[in-house]
């Protein structure tokens, strides 16, 4: 009976009276099918030879377990040969029953399992020999291992059976689901136990399908999705729909389009409405368009307009018709007819006493796509309006050159012998060649000759003469362009020490009498207190954030302190003429406005790339201030690691600050485009360019307050520069002044802990921002903190947390990071202190050879190393530095243990599958920081 007191058959033996027995039991023929290790599942009981009256040395409580492999079935009537079959074990229970369980019907069972083989044969058969015990064989279960079929990352996996050697995986390629398509090469791993193991790769869904259930699903109608990924279908954009499933596009309704380079998710949109209230002005030489916007841009940004002219100077006169033709083709535009992004045009050259219609169209990608209606706007303009009227052919002959100076140029002209009536006196008419003659100046003078002074060194002019008789205004001359003489170097520099020498005495006695006059009519109070509170900063003996005295580098000067914020960036940064500015291209975008690369030709220099940030129109006159604040921060820097302010477009818009163009961008990410690229002194060199840059600020009393690698840009020679002056603030005249924010953001993973939590900023708190620059740069520009949240950040910080050192860092670097990041800011070294240590770096570049990842000792007492947190398990571990994908990586590697990956290599890590480089710093990073805690909690006598 079985232990439901079920009656169950059994094979069982009890010749336990009489000695050497030797009874055997065999089974079928056994076919081994996929199997390579077979297992066998043995429940019996065995009764207990001491509960056996009568029984002396023949009663065994054993018996054992053969197997024979053969590829066919043995023939009916072979003889049982013992000798042939290999023995599995011994088998002996581990309960067993007596004869008072038997008065109670109770059945002691007993499980065993053995592992039989390798099995290579097509089948086997079982055997089981009893020498001498009391024994019933209840069921015999014969097995084998096989990692299921299952469904991982979108692949499936059919069954797998594991390899012989129970050491070894079996590596597994899997299949694409339906509607799926390859990324990486999806594989699992089959361990010997049946278990699937390792998954690597994976399969996305194809376009038109999303994921679901672990199978791509077709997308819906009203959703679409063009790209092949695991993102999830998306509705329909504005103006276009899909009606059937698994849609890769949606399409656009009646009346809308898509231009060929708009992308599939961008909403349909139409062509614009036509220009608004266009308006035509004219003068002696030019005419002018001018309109407004559509009011309906079509749902584009895109608009651009073309300017379309026909001449209508009379109609027919059967008809009655006027009759137009398209304009002369020497009509000139300024900037261009065609493609302009602006709401205004120019045009020269047009014929006196005509009429002119001018078409301005609106177009934008969609123009022209379908049947949709030109959008345009006319005028009609006529010349008469330009000028007074000539009353007759020029009176004035070939206009002559007599000299020529830097400023000047003398001309004159010859007089036709009898004019019709009596010339009054001639207009000399001149602007410069470059200019298009859309802005002139003129001059009179009765006599045919004129000095024309105010001019430009080394410029071209052109140059126009009329008469005006007693009947009026002659036609003017033809065009001459003469051109004013070269710049002298010598005489410039004369010239310029006597106008600043003029300037220096007349601006003195102005404001002398300006002083005088305000302090008269009491109105001067608040400008004389900001005036002499920057000219005090001026004259006093600044001291740095840690109270260390200077002398020899001027004092910076808050633009804050200025009644009128203007007057700063009047003083500091020099206006630049928007003509010498050539616009290439649009490189990205800041905090106010486009940020574009060009190049700056100022005469008499070199052409060099520059930076322009642009202020976007419709701003505020707040935030105009607030645009120029950098600009009249920056003017005050002179050194070669902070970035050159060229000057600044304040007299016409757009607004503009001009400065070095820096080839390579910003630090971080140049850096992680370059992984692994550069020497350690290379990167040292870095280092040492922006502690120049700051040591420099911080002798002025400048606090930067967002120092960063972001904000550190390089050139082309590989010079780093500090930039980014936005959230700067000055230091007051004492040692332990600082700013305190009032509020706005602060960048935590960079900023110190007093800052954080006072909002107290010093040159102390930059230093500890450049000990986070230094951890980026060694790191190759990876994000401080990793995916820490801020809070995190802010807590982990404040109960010791420190980064640790990135691989293949120095030791001594490290040490300085750990040095700019002491908790208290009169701990931390000074930036010129930053800079000495990096140039004994230099010097003696052997320093650097001793890398933190080949340091076989440990600090002397906990309080000299970071109190890193302790995890109680792997996976704990791989959870708080987010890299749990790993933890079956590191399992099937035979890692369980905190003290067994204390001991990894980066090869170590390598050899588990961990492939990702920034993978693999983060995690041997971490490594180092647990065997650091784990060497002191050892040594403190406890166990891990």
């Amino acid at each position: 009976m079985d232990e439901q007191n079920r009656p169950i058959h059994t094979f069982q033996v009890c010749h336990v009276m009489e000695p050497n027995q030797n009874n055997w039991l065999r089974s079928g023929w056994i076919q081994r099918q996929a199997a390579q290790r077979v297992y066998v599942e043995l429940r019996f009981t065995l009764r207990d030879c001491n509960s056996i009256p009568w029984v002396s040395g023949t009663c065994k409580e054993t018996f054992n377990l053969f197997y024979l492999q053969t590829d066919e079935p043995l023939p009916a009537g072979t003889r049982f040969r013992p000798i042939d079959y290999a023995k599995v074990d011994t088998i002996a229970a581990d309960e067993s029953f007596t004869q008072t369980d038997l008065g109670d019907r109770v059945l002691r069972l007993n499980t065993e399992v053995r592992e039989v083989g390798p099995v290579t044969q097509k089948g086997f058969y079982l055997a089981f020999q009893d020498v001498g015990a009391c024994i019933a064989l209840v069921s015999v279960k014969v097995f084998y291992k096989r990692c299921p079929s299952t469904l991982r990352n979108l692949a499936a996996f059919p069954d797998t059976v594991p390899h012989m050697d129970s050491s070894s995986l079996v590596e597994v390629r899997g299949a694409c689901v339906e509607n799926a398509e390859e990324r990486d090469t999806p594989k699992l791993y089959c361990g010997a136990d049946g278990d699937w193991l390792v998954p690597l790769g994976r399969c996305v869904c194809s376009i038109g399908h999303e994921e679901m259930d672990g199978y791509c699903r077709a997308c819906k109608p009203g959703f679409f999705k063009a790209y092949a990924g695991n993102t999830k279908c998306s509705k329909c954009p504005s103006h276009s729909s899909s009606h059937d499933q698994a849609a890769t596009i949606c399409h656009c309704d009646k009346g809308f389009y898509r231009a060929i380079k708009d992308p599939s998710t961008m909403a349909c949109t139409r062509p614009p409405s036509a220009p608004r209230n266009l308006v035509s002005l004219i003068n002696d030489t030019a005419l002018f368009l001018q309109w407004m916007p559509p009011s309906d841009t079509g749902g584009r940004k895109d608009v651009t307009y073309n300017i379309l002219c026909q001449r209508c100077d009379g109609s027919d006169s059967e008809s009655g018709v006027t009759q137009c033709e398209p304009c002369e083709p020497d009509l000139r535009f300024i900037p261009r007819a065609l493609g302009l992004t602006g709401t205004s045009v120019a045009i020269l050259d047009f014929a006196m006493h005509a009429n002119y219609t001018f078409h301005v169209e609106a177009v934008n990608g969609v123009t022209g796509l379908g049947m949709a209606v030109r959008s345009l706007a006319n005028v009609t303009v006529n010349t008469h309006q330009a000028g007074e009227l000539p009353v007759g052919p020029a009176l004035v002959g070939v206009v002559r050159k007599d000299w020529a100076s830097q400023n000047s140029i003398a001309l004159s002209w010859s007089e036709v012998e009898q004019p019709p009536s009596d010339i009054v006196d001639y207009e000399v008419k001149y602007y410069e060649k470059e200019q298009e003659q859309l802005s002139y100046s003129s001059t009179r003078t009765k006599t045919p000759s004129v000095v024309v002074t105010g001019l430009r060194p080394s410029t071209v002019y052109v140059f126009h003469v009329r008469a005006r008789t007693t009947a009026g205004y002659t036609a003017y001359s033809p065009n001459f362009e003469f051109a004013t003489a070269a710049e002298d170097p010598d005489i410039a520099d004369q010239g310029q020490v006597l106008v600043v020498v003029t300037a220096s005495v007349g601006g003195f006695s102005l404001l002398v009498i300006l002083t005088l006059f305000l302090l008269i009519t009491g109105r001067c109070q608040g400008y004389i207190k900001a005036r002499m509170k920057s000219e005090e900063k001026r004259r006093t003996r600044f001291h740095s954030g840690h109270g260390i005295p200077f002398s020899g580098i001027k004092t910076y000067v808050d633009p804050d302190t200025y009644e009128d914020p203007t007057q700063a960036v009047e003083e500091f940064a020099k206006e630049i003429d928007p003509s010498y500015i050539c616009i290439e291209r649009v490189i990205g975008a800041g905090e106010f406005g486009e940020v574009c690369s060009g190049r700056l030709r100022i005469p008499g220099r070199m052409s060099i790339a520059v930076a322009i940030k642009t202020l976007k129109g419709g701003y505020m006159e707040q935030q105009r201030r607030d645009f120029l604040r950098e600009a009249s921060i920056m003017g005050q820097f002179n050194n070669p690691n902070i970035i050159r302010l060229e000057g600044v477009v304040t007299n016409s818009r757009p607004v503009m600050i001009v400065v070095e163009y820096m080839e390579n961008g910003a630090l971080d990410t140049f850096l992680r485009t370059r992984d692994g690229q550069f020497t350690v002194l290379q990167l040292v060199g870095m280092l040492h360019g922006i502690a120049v840059g700051m040591t420099y600020l911080s002798d002025m009393g400048y606090v930067h307050r967002d120092l960063a690698a972001r904000n550190i840009l390089v050139d082309e020679n590989l010079v780093c520069k500090v930039s980014d002056f936005g959230m700067s603030r000055v230091l007051e005249d004492d040692t332990e002044a600082a700013y305190t924010a009032t509020g706005g953001k602060i960048p935590i993973r960079w900023t110190a802990p007093e800052a954080i939590a006072y909002g107290k900023f010093s040159s102390a708190s930059d230093v500890w921002s450049y000990g986070i620059v230094m951890w980026e740069v060694m790191s190759y520009g990876e994000r401080p903190y990793w995916e820490m949240s801020n809070q995190d950040v802010i807590l982990s910080i404040e109960e010791g947390y420190r980064l640790p050192a990135p691989m293949g860092c120095p030791v001594t670097l490290h040490q300085l990071m750990l040095h700019c990041w002491q908790k208290e800011s009169s701990q931390r070294p000074r930036f010129n202190d930053v800079l000495s240590f990096l140039d004994k770096l230099i010097i003696n570049p052997s320093s650097l050879l001793t890398l933190v990842n080949d340091v076989q000792s440990f600090p002397d007492s906990p309080e000299d190393m970071p109190d890193y947190p302790l995890f109680i398990s792997i996976g704990d571990w791989l959870d708080s530095i987010k890299m749990s994908q790993y933890k079956n990586n590191f399992l099937a590697a035979g890692y369980t243990t905190l003290d067994s990956i204390s001991t990894m290599s980066i090869d170590d890590i390598r050899r588990i599958g961990v492939c990702l480089i920034g993978h693999q710093r983060r995690i041997i990073s971490s490594i180092q920081s647990l065997r650091l805690q784990l060497h002191h909690i050892q040594q403190s006598g406890f166990q891990v």
